[in-house]
């Protein structure tokens, strides 16, 4: 059943992963990445696994150690239970990079592999993404992109705004 579940983890995440990634332009895409309900099932996989071990995961986070750690990753309910956070987590993080690379005009031809690596590694793929994005605050900010990244080393101009 914990191997199941261990599985069943990853899957409930995947058709949100896909739809960043694949349709980042479509409507639904938008509307799915804007809830923060799309970690609810993954949560509900991470609270059955833990149920069982409640009293180790307890220790572990009232007095945290690293052999609390090691004996609750030991137990597959466990390791399981902690699997289940992170994919709900690197979920998460995913969503706010999709939604804000969108609201930043980053490209999808860049945001998409962004995704690709948070699914992998996100503790490494967020500082990617914020350092992105203060590049393109920044130039945002001084006026010298419209919003897009920069193409072949220069910034695309942008035509004058005309008041009207």
């Amino acid at each position: 059943m914990t191997d199941l579940l261990f599985d069943l983890a990853f899957w409930c995440a995947t058709p949100v992963w896909l739809l960043m990634i694949s349709a980042p332009r479509w409507s639904v895409t938008v509307r799915v990445a804007s809830s923060p309900l799309t970690a609810l099932p993954i949560l509900v996989v991470y609270t059955v696994l833990v149920l069982p071990v409640l009293p180790e995961l307890w220790a572990l986070v009232t007095s945290p150690t690293l052999e609390g750690m090691h004996e609750l990753t030991a137990l597959a309910d466990g390791a399981g239970a902690v699997w289940a956070q992170i994919i709900a987590w690197d979920l998460l993080i995913g969503q706010w990079i999709f939604l804000e690379a969108r609201r930043l005009k980053i490209s999808p031809w860049v945001t998409g592999p962004l995704l690709v690596f948070a699914i992998l590694l996100s503790p490494f793929a967020l500082p990617v993404f914020l350092l992105l994005r203060a590049v393109r605050m920044r130039g945002a900010s001084d006026g010298t992109t419209d919003g897009s990244l920069p193409v072949g080393g220069r910034h695309r101009e942008s035509s004058p705004t005309v008041p009207g």
